[in-house]
């Protein structure tokens, strides 16, 4: 299952079902006021920025540059962060052992005086499961790792989920640093101490928080994603625009203004995503939107200036809701804008055929629908994001899906109660609120983006 200081080419862990149900997360909302997400964001140079994620008592920092890891992996502090570890299993998968990153990783690792066994986990949503994190359970056993020893997750969020799951509960809990390798990850999935597998009954229902010594983002590794795997990564990224930040929706328009546009993804996602990324979770999916325009989007959107600068940029809001909110109890729902129906399209549509990114950008535009049908949402802020998220690439309307079985997922939905399904609506730019609307008004607009 393992090989120390190596790569592995076959990994003794079980593929299985990554089919399962989305669940989303249950969280009401109550006044908790956000810190202000500075506007004035530093460029990256030579060095990463460092973004402090206020906790009392384990804050810790998040790393964002350019090509840092390679050029000078030390920042990691490897020494500071865990001045007791002689032992890390690092968890990855194969296309990021192909990409290179791992190799970086382990050089500030061995930096340090510390063991490194790297540890093989299959490539998409089926990694996430009982069977595979037993066997990390095992690994860890074998070597072992006391409680002074770290689980570093190399990858995207999938890894980053199941390595994060296996920290928080080997030993009663041990450390884990993120070094996430898609945008996802880096912009939301890494940050804030989520971690889970999932069951056949649903998405993340095994799960703990459990926040990270560090969070490392290298944007540099994000040349080699695939194109869809880059573009459905800015779902996220224009959602912290619309909650937190609206600096983030200016520098995007900025970008594409002089970039082209991809024009409109298909409600499922179009072909799929392209093999090979750093992230490993799309192999197999087709290789992007197949859009004739979308080099020129990629051109606007995958320089690594413009991409540390958003990276950061979201990075600042999500830290900033985190520390407001680690446990979800308030604020923290509002990162799940377009994640409702989000989710239920993921779980209908099957993994792959809708990516995470893809499945938030519809939901974002059903949110903001309603919101406008409620007579809370800005029309030009309705109109203003559907011209936005299709310009980068990302699909706007809902697929034909069974209606009767889209309200079972949603009333299966961590976030529903006994009102309702609740849904993160805009009242305004940035100023967004939790509520649950009548079903009526939720079909009408479903009606209206279907097909």
């Amino acid at each position: 299952m393992s090989a120390t200081n190596r790569p592995q080419a076959d990994a003794d862990v079980p593929e299985v079902d990554a089919d399962v149900p989305e669940v989303g997360a249950d969280v009401p909302e109550v006044g908790v006021d956000v810190p202000e997400v500075g506007v004035d964001v530093p460029e990256v140079g030579a060095d990463p920025v460092r973004i402090h994620v206020e906790l009392p008592g384990r804050g810790y920092p998040v790393l964002v540059g350019s090509g840092w890891l390679a050029r000078d992996p030390r920042h990691l502090d490897v020494a500071a962060l865990a001045p007791r570890m002689r032992r890390a299993m690092l968890v990855t998968q194969p296309p990021v052992v192909a990409a290179g990153v791992v190799d970086d990783v382990e050089v500030a690792l061995a930096a340090a005086g510390v063991e490194v066994t790297r540890t093989l986990v299959p490539d998409g949503e089926g990694a996430k499961d009982v069977a595979v994190l037993a066997g990390l359970w095992r690994e860890a056993a074998r070597l072992p790792l006391t409680r002074d020893d770290v689980v570093v997750a190399v990858g995207g969020g999938v890894v980053g989920d199941l390595a994060g799951f296996a920290a928080a509960t080997f030993n009663r809990g041990i450390g884990v640093l993120q070094v996430p390798t898609t945008l996802l990850a880096q912009v939301d999935a890494a940050i804030g101490g989520k971690t889970g597998i999932n069951l056949p009954e649903g998405k993340n229902l095994v799960g703990a928080f459990h926040q990270p010594l560090a969070v490392a983002c290298d944007v540099e590794v994000l040349g080699s994603l695939a194109p869809r795997v880059l573009i459905e990564g800015y779902g996220e990224v224009v959602k912290y625009g619309l909650i937190r930040d609206p600096a983030i929706l200016e520098d995007l328009e900025a970008a594409l203004a002089g970039g082209g546009s991809a024009g409109t993804a298909g409600a499922a996602g179009a072909s799929g995503a392209g093999g090979g990324s750093v992230g490993g979770e799309a192999a197999g999916a087709g290789d992007g939107h197949g859009d004739a325009a979308v080099p020129a989007v990629l051109a606007a959107l995958a320089d690594p200036q413009r991409l540390a600068r958003l990276v950061e940029r979201s990075a600042r809001v999500k830290a900033a809701v985190v520390a407001a909110d680690e446990r979800e109890g308030g604020v923290r729902a509002h990162l799940n804008l377009g994640h409702t129906v989000g989710h239920a399209i993921e779980t209908l549509s099957g993994y792959g055929t809708v990516l995470h990114g893809e499945a938030v950008a519809i939901g974002m535009v059903v949110a903001l629908e309603l919101g406008r049908r409620l007579g809370r949402t800005p029309p030009s802020l309705v109109d203003r994001t559907r011209r936005l998220l299709q310009a980068i690439g990302l699909p706007v309307r809902v697929p034909e899906l069974d209606r009767e079985v889209v309200w079972e997922v949603l009333a299966r939905d961590k976030k529903a109660s006994v009102d309702g399904v609740r849904f993160v609506l805009l009242d305004a730019l940035a100023e967004p609120v939790v509520l649950t609307p009548p079903r009526a008004e939720v079909d009408a607009v479903l009606d209206a983006l279907s097909g």
